[in-house]
């Protein structure tokens, strides 16, 4: 017979650490007097169940068929739409817009199915939901509403009601009866989250549970928590700008590396369709110091403007400011202009900056920017109409990038005439002359005298 027996455990309030020793201070976070006890079940089984093992080639698997938000964007991200059964969790700042988003989302699908959508609001009332949606024009006859803090209650309604989709604003403000404590803190984050994931799983729908984020960036509660759901967002934004970016962290059924750009205006959050425009100027006039390029963020192509200052120093060690580029990178990448191509780094202080706030972690950013560098150094500008795509080694030779022809089309619809690429491309583009280098001193032949 099984024998059950009660384990007594302490979890930590602000990172769900656990321990079987009560202590002071957690050794995860360093937070002082956050342990919380919490006594689990476990049953002993005194007989041993069989394993049933299964040829992985032998089963017979379909892809999951997708729901369709409405919003291009977030499709896009999530890897097609969204996962009958499936459970995203989606973080960000206080006011960034995430349940303008979700909200948004599942009027378009109560509107496009026929189906009713839930959405379960723990922070608003009937009345602040409504004025929401009214706002940005979602209500429909199809979108239900439930306004409290018990999810038990919340999803009650599921059994009855043919939901086709449901969103939960936010886990941290729920709670079920089945465990003990306040709504956010570990033990209730966890069962609602898991209440929410069974019924998703039972009745085959797609939920989006929104989560409170720490001063660190962290989805608040256990870290167990990014491991239930199938799919991690992260919605961010800058307060000076009204432009908002949702990123995949996890994605058991699709790509982690895609970007969505949305606006926030009086009616909601926007698609941006030309994201090249965000980080780019278009201006014609020649400046020296400034190098474009067609970074990739997933599979989507923007054109970054690099920019780089040189101003002569008094002292022995020249300063080197990066923003936009690895801090790391752009020391390296002095390195080689030094030695490579024999222009001198050593009495210039160096700023370089991707404008519009563009963090790049693209290899192909190293051409480009070595063309700034040296550009700036020798006060000539570059060729206008020019894009320079190509990662530099320490040998100064210049490597293929990825996807070439999807980084070539894009420049070709902005309007660039010249792509600077490496040698060992193999790669034709009507409409761009195609100018392919070996080595950073060839690419950089024109600027290798001072003007």
């Amino acid at each position: 017979m099984p024998s059950t027996k009660k384990i007594t455990r302490y979890i930590c309030t602000e990172c769900g650490y656990t321990t079987t020793t009560k202590t002071g201070k957690c050794p995860s976070c360093n937070s002082w007097g956050t342990f919380i006890e919490s006594q689990e079940s476990k049953t002993e089984q005194q007989t041993t169940n069989a394993v049933s093992v299964k040829i992985i080639s032998a089963l017979d698997v379909k892809a999951p068929s997708r729901i369709a938000t409405g919003i291009s964007e977030l499709d896009r991200v999530l890897g097609g739409g969204l996962v009958p059964g499936g459970v995203v969790l989606i973080g960000g700042q206080p006011g960034i817009g995430k349940s303008t988003l979700l909200l948004q989302a599942a009027g378009s699908v109560a509107k496009n199915s026929g189906l009713p959508v839930l959405y379960i609001s723990g922070e608003e009332s009937d009345a602040q939901v409504a004025l929401r949606a009214s706002r940005i024009n979602v209500a429909s006859q199809n979108l239900y509403l439930y306004s409290g803090s018990n999810i038990d209650d919340a999803l009650r309604s599921v059994e009855s009601e043919k939901f086709s989709f449901i969103v939960l604003d936010s886990v941290q403000a729920m709670s079920t009866g089945s465990d003990s404590g306040w709504p956010g803190t570990v033990t209730q984050v966890r069962a609602v989250a898991q209440r929410v994931i069974d019924t998703a799983r039972q009745h085959m729908i797609p939920a989006v549970v929104i989560g409170h984020i720490t001063k660190d960036g962290k989805i608040a509660g256990p870290m167990m928590l990014e491991h239930m759901v199938d799919t991690v967002l992260s919605f961010s934004g800058e307060g000076y700008s009204s432009y908002r970016m949702l990123r995949a962290v996890k994605n058991r059924y699709g790509s982690t590396e895609e970007l969505g750009v949305f606006e926030m205006t009086e009616g909601g959050l926007s698609p941006v369709a030309d994201k090249s425009g965000l980080y780019w100027n278009r201006d014609d006039s020649a400046v020296a110091g400034v190098a474009m390029t067609i970074a990739l963020e997933g599979s989507t192509p923007l054109a970054a403007e690099i920019q780089t200052l040189a101003a002569r120093t008094v002292f022995p060690y020249p300063r080197r400011t990066s923003r936009g580029i690895e801090l790391n990178r752009f020391q390296l990448l002095t390195a080689v202009i030094d030695r490579r191509c024999s222009i001198s780094t050593n009495n210039h202080d160096l700023y370089i900056n991707v404008a519009g706030g563009l963090s790049i972690q693209d290899p192909s950013a190293d051409l480009p920017a070595c063309a700034a560098i040296a550009s700036a150094l020798r006060n000539v500008p570059l060729q206008a109409g020019t894009c320079w795509l190509g990662e530099v080694g320490l040998a100064g030779e210049v490597r293929p990038v990825t996807r070439i022809d999807l980084r070539l089309k894009e420049a070709a619809r902005l309007g660039f005439h010249t792509a600077v690429v490496s040698s060992r491309e193999q790669v034709k583009f009507d409409g761009i002359k195609i100018v392919r280098v070996s080595h950073i001193g060839v690419a950089l032949s024109g600027l290798t005298s001072s003007n």
